[in-house]
């Protein structure tokens, strides 16, 4: 049995020139906490009894030493690996909730590069020489796509809600349908938002009929606002009745109250948009405010494909009463939301570069292309002993509470392996490098290359080919 007694001082430890460099990269304060680390494993090792691990254990100052070294180096790189990951979403779900939702356009990226590698004129008015506001930035893009008075960015959609209803309906009364009060993902409900808002919940109507009328027998001189919220990640079917947005907005004119609405989702609804057959009933930020909505909240990173942010867009003065609340502080993004909300904002106000948006061009994305790339990927693999792949019709779905039970037609690849059952296939595939998050559909698993860049097809051949291979 290896004697403890090889274990050398840590003093003597830390002279090795190996954790010299270490100490000299990462401080060492660092170095001697994993030194002592080490030497506790180093004699938990060798007082286990021999046959049980024991008997591997090194014997000599120097042998030890060298063992030491290398467990303080692994113990090191563990503690200071980056857990977050780039992954190939290959699952078909475009605003995948889990996989970090929308990715970014190329522009969206180079402009986190252009702002943050230096300083901006974040709160700089570079015109007149002063201190300025934060809240100038994509404010006109927004107005302009949107058709707003004005508008405001935070930190993302939950924020915005909770920062509206504490500037307008702090102590009083926010009316809103029963039908309308969701949980989404991560336990998200909006009658918690709006507590935590200050103000009161009026729930009028049932869960599956509620009218105008309902909404003005609650109405009261405690009333602050009549709240509309998108049904997000489900759908209420058969015997129901939800009041149009035109009739909202004029009962809310008729008694002088602003009518909020949370899309959530931030569907543009553009006039000179690609028709997308899914998204045909999905409520749009330019459509609610055309209605009456006197302010709309939305997501930066769901249906618009930009970084996580909430955007406020409707009348002025609202929004400058939510502006000056002393949340906004606490909600407001920084200057890498701007900066690459700002990029993806203005290809959307081009028509002809609105492909650039990922989330975009996975949502106009024609069949045809992903059975193209499905059968380019299928014939790479075509021939590898044990690996059977084929092309099935499938469906890709938005995700992200964004048109909820609404599918796209695609086509998608089934891969077996001789040996592995799908769900050990499945994680050894979350195990590549990178890792491919795939569906698992019929005990076979399927890849979707709708959520897939195109030049992400070759790297998934090599992922899964190192998965059959793995022993």
């Amino acid at each position: 049995m290896p004697s403890r007694r090889a274990i050398p001082s840590l003093e003597r430890l830390l002279e090795r020139p190996a954790l010299v460099a270490l100490a000299h990269r990462y401080g060492r304060d660092t170095v001697l906490g994993a030194a002592r680390r080490a030497a506790d494993a180093f004699r938990a090792v060798a007082s286990e009894t021999p046959g049980t691990g024991g008997a591997s254990a090194p014997d000599g100052v120097e042998a030890v030493s060298e063992w030491l070294e290398r467990h303080v180096a692994h113990d090191l790189a563990a503690r200071l690996h980056t857990s977050l990951r780039p992954a190939i979403n290959a699952t078909g779900v475009i605003v995948h909730t889990n996989l970090g939702r929308a990715p970014l356009a190329p522009d969206a990226l180079a402009a986190l590069v252009r702002v943050g590698a230096g300083y901006s004129n974040l709160e700089y008015d570079l015109a007149a020489g002063a201190r300025g506001h934060r809240h100038v930035h994509a404010e006109a893009l927004v107005t302009q796509l949107t058709g707003a008075d004005a508008a405001l960015v935070v930190n993302n959609n939950a924020a915005a809600v909770l920062l509206v209803l504490a500037a307008l309906g702090n102590g009083r009364e926010v009316i809103v349908s029963r039908g309308e009060l969701v949980e989404i993902g991560g336990g998200f409900r909006v009658p918690d938002v709006c507590a935590q808002s200050g103000a009161t919940l009026r729930e009028v109507g049932t869960t599956n009929r509620t009218r105008v009328a309902d909404y003005a027998a609650a109405i009261s001189d405690r009333t602050a606002v009549l709240l509309r919220v998108h049904p997000s990640n489900f759908r209420i079917e058969g015997f129901t009745e939800r009041p149009p947005i035109e009739e909202l907005a004029a009962l809310a004119r008729q008694f002088s109250l602003p009518l909020v609405e949370d899309l959530g989702s931030g569907w543009l609804g553009l006039a000179d948009e690609t028709p997308v057959d899914c998204l045909s009933e999905e409520p749009s930020v330019s459509a609610s405010l055309g209605a009456g909505a006197d302010l709309v909240t939305f997501s930066g990173d769901k249906l618009l494909g930009g970084p996580q942010a909430g955007i406020i867009a409707g009348r002025r003065d609202l929004i400058d009463r939510v502006r000056r609340h002393p949340l906004m502080r606490a909600v407001r993004a920084d200057k890498l939301v701007y900066a690459a909300l700002e990029a993806t904002l203005a290809l959307w106000a081009q028509p002809a570069e609105r492909t650039r948006i990922p989330v975009h061009r996975m949502l106009t994305m024609g069949i045809d292309e992903i059975e193209r790339r499905a059968r380019a990927l299928v014939a790479g693999l075509a021939g590898v002993t044990g690996v059977r792949a084929q092309i099935l019709d499938g469906a890709s779905t938005i995700g992200g509470g964004s048109a909820p039970g609404s599918t796209l037609p695609t086509k998608l690849i089934a891969i077996s392996v001789d040996g592995l059952s799908a769900s050990a296939l499945e994680a050894r595939l979350r195990a590549g490098d990178p890792p491919v998050v795939a569906r698992i559909v019929d005990e076979l698993v399927v890849l979707d290359l709708r959520t897939v860049e195109s030049p992400e097809d070759t790297t998934i051949g090599t992922v899964v080919l190192n998965a059959a291979n793995r022993t």
